[in-house]
């Protein structure tokens, strides 16, 4: 049943609807794909900074944090800003970039992965100051992050290792469909290069074809992914070619190198490390290369961001306290105890649980397949109860505060 809390919440929340469907739709409306977030960044301080919270900036990555608070239990709620391209324009059914409001949803690219989430815990944290206040004991920060699409996890390590915010527990917003999820398969990305030597395709006797030296190692990766481990929570483990690449002097000569690129996900129990050592036994790989990919760009504030391209699975156990209090926030405004599960594809989770152990869950509107499609769509009935959901999460996590204190 439905709590009087979370009839109240509801209530505050469906006042605000209007606010909290226009701030979404100004958000999909501005482009952002990963290192070009700034207009969109400065919009969403704008409604931070309007919403009254205490201190609002922008930091030398580019994220956007409002903190709230000043008690010792540090809630970090997180919303990345950026997304993925749109593709063929041709192929959408709505303007990306319209927000387009129709027959109780919102479309374009974002209103899944992941702007609702900002929006809402924007308008949750306004809702949970407006009626009994903030718990004294909790300090929250609301970040709208960036560069996540490209990297995902190292926006939030920026927070963590050089921005001086640790915070105890960790909300993502990737979309849930209002389920609390808990955990997430990782990812390593790879290369795997072969060399040959070059000649006239009309004499290839003579050359080397590092073509044909990469294919029977991509039929070895689609009977290595055959028979990798599944995990009865997380799922399979796998691995795939996604691209391929060769170096040569004319379309008239023999490549003289080719490469294959490989997203490797791994399930529990799975490391990084015994994911490239099953690379480089392949029964095809001779001396071929087994390369790690390494990010390196620059945000849009101008900051060199870099780091090797692994990505550590991760899981919360159910019983955590953090899965709990989330969840009850849920019950309260549902009605009904939510769906516990987890992700198939990956989040900034890899940075906090994965990489640093901090609890992390997930909460938001929206469904996880509709992401990175051109047929993103968000209803507007669960921005209202996501919104009034994130209200209640400080006082469910306060009531909590000795289980989740180190």
């Amino acid at each position: 049943m439905m709590t009087g809390d979370g009839r109240a919440a509801l209530d505050a929340a469906r006042a605000l609807e209007a606010r909290i469907v226009r701030f979404l739709r100004d958000m999909i409306a501005i482009p952002a794909e990963s290192c070009r977030e700034g207009e969109r960044c400065e919009r969403v301080r704008t409604e931070y900074e309007r919403l009254g919270f205490d201190d609002v900036r922008i930091d030398r990555l580019g994220n956007v944090v409002a903190t709230l608070g000043d008690g010792p239990l540090t809630i970090l709620m997180d919303g990345h800003v950026d997304c993925v391209g749109i593709g063929d324009p041709a192929a959408w059914r709505h303007d990306p970039f319209e927000g387009k409001l129709e027959a109780g949803r919102i479309w374009g690219r974002g209103a899944v992965d992941e702007l609702p989430a900002i929006a809402c815990m924007a308008y949750g944290m306004a809702v949970a100051r407006e009626a009994e206040g903030l718990p004294d004991d909790v300090t929250i920060h609301l970040t709208a992050s960036v560069m996540e699409e490209d990297c995902d996890g190292y926006c939030l390590l920026h927070l963590i290792e050089n921005e001086g915010i640790r915070p105890d527990v960790v909300i993502l917003g990737e979309p849930t469909d209002l389920g609390v999820y808990r955990g997430q398969r990782g990812r390593v990305e790879a290369t795997i290069t072969t060399r040959g030597r070059s000649s006239h395709a009309a004499h290839p006797e003579e050359g080397v074809n590092a073509l044909y030296r990469v294919a029977p190692i991509i039929l070895d990766l689609e009977q290595l992914n055959e028979r990798l481990p599944r995990d009865a929570f997380l799922g399979k483990g796998t691995v795939v070619a996604s691209n391929i690449e060769c170096t040569t002097v004319s379309l008239n000569a023999v490549p003289d190198s080719a490469r294959v690129y490989i997203d490797r996900r791994l399930t529990a129990g799975e490391s990084p490390e015994g994911a490239l050592e099953e690379l480089r036994s392949l029964p095809h790989i001779g001396d071929a290369i087994v390369s790690l990919l390494e990010y390196d760009e620059v945000s849009w504030r101008g900051q060199r961001a870099r780091q090797e391209k692994v990505f550590p699975s991760w899981v919360l156990p159910e019983d955590h306290p953090l899965v709990r209090a989330v969840a009850e926030a849920v019950q309260a405004v549902l009605g009904s105890p939510p769906s516990i599960s987890r992700w198939s594809f990956s989040t900034n989770g890899v940075a906090t649980m994965g990489r640093h152990a901090i609890p992390t869950v997930g909460f938001a509107p929206g469904l996880e397949e509709l992401a990175h499609t051109t047929d993103e769509w968000v209803a507007i009935e669960d921005l209202v109860r996501a919104t009034a959901v994130y209200s209640l999460i400080p006082a469910s996590l306060s009531r909590r505060k000795e289980e989740l204190l180190p």
